[in-house]
């Protein structure tokens, strides 16, 4: 089986509601990364995601809902949730909260009692509804699972072009890192995985964000020790490549290839797991100059981090 792709518009979301309501997997862009959608109210659907990715079954899944006010469905709402929800939803920024019996499929929520809810800033939305489809989706990264995360359609089909029936091609995605993960309770507000709103832009409503228990259960995806890594060897934090190492820069003092020659950390978000894929191959040594550990670098850095681990 090969993978049809289709531009994203009309006859793509129709193809992608019939899909899914047969039970099959689709690949949709986000403004995140490319993410690999089923039925969150079918444990086969989501079966099939762990199995096309080979995801490790502790790891969780965000349910991604076509609308905000989807969310009460599925969870207990904290006035702290409803809060950013206004502010950031739809948009890069998912919300743990307590479950509340619902509908969803038991592997949704990974056998917690809290569940991941995203309403992601993607026009496949209303084009879904459109077509007949208004469920929620389960929608980890449409990439095998620890490897770089795909931002293309292109990055999609060469992971599991293989293993699912659909890929939607919207483009480039326009943020190129993962949604930042929030969970909230009664006790405030915990980071369980930086992404693309930075920390101090989510702080600014919560107050200080606490830290996860590590040695508690993975609460949310993106938390494994490694991840999100290339075949390649990967060298953090180097001013310039040793021999037979090829440098990402950042900065105007390195060429090209580079995150963002101007500095800018929103374009080397964009670019991160672009070059990580360009660049990738089982013999190559990469380099990666510093970058500023501030606002979305803090994301960056997080991933490059979990990408070099044990290389």
């Amino acid at each position: 089986m090969s993978a049809k792709v289709m531009t994203a518009g009309p006859d793509a979301y129709a193809r992608a509601a019939k899909t899914l309501q047969a039970g099959g997997l689709v690949a949709l862009p986000t403004e995140t990364v490319y993410g690999l959608a089923g039925d969150a109210k079918s444990d086969a659907a989501i079966a099939a995601i762990y199995n096309a990715k080979g995801r490790p079954s502790n790891n969780p899944l965000i349910t991604h809902l076509l609308a905000p006010e989807h969310a009460a469905r599925y969870a207990v709402i904290p006035a702290l949730a409803t809060e950013l929800m206004a502010q950031f939803w739809p948009g890069p920024l998912t919300l743990v909260l307590p479950r509340r019996d619902s509908d969803l499929a038991e592997r949704a929520s990974a056998g917690l009692d809290t569940i991941a809810l995203r309403c992601p800033d993607a026009p496949w939305r209303a084009g879904l509804i459109a077509a007949g489809w208004s469920g929620p989706l389960v929608m980890p990264s449409a990439n095998l699972s620890g490897h770089v995360s795909p931002t293309t359609a292109a990055h999609v089909a060469a992971d599991l072009g293989d293993r699912i029936p659909l890929i939607i091609d919207g483009g480039a995605c326009a943020r190129g890192l993962e949604s930042t993960v929030i969970r909230v309770d009664a006790g405030g507000a915990i980071l369980l995985r930086s992404g693309a709103i930075a920390e101090d832009v989510i702080a600014a409503i919560t107050g200080p964000l606490a830290q996860p228990n590590p040695e508690g259960p993975l609460a949310s995806p993106g938390m494994l020790a490694r991840h999100y890594a290339p075949q390649a060897s990967l060298r953090l934090n180097a001013n310039k490549a040793s021999d037979g190492e090829t440098l990402i820069g950042f900065g105007p003092a390195y060429r090209e290839p580079s995150l963002s020659q101007s500095g800018d950390l929103s374009e080397a978000a964009r670019n991160l797991y672009r070059l990580l894929r360009d660049l990738d191959g089982p013999h190559v040594r990469l380099a990666v100059a510093p970058i500023p550990n501030t606002g979305l670098g803090i994301a960056i850095n997080d991933r490059l981090r979990r990408a070099a681990l044990g290389r």
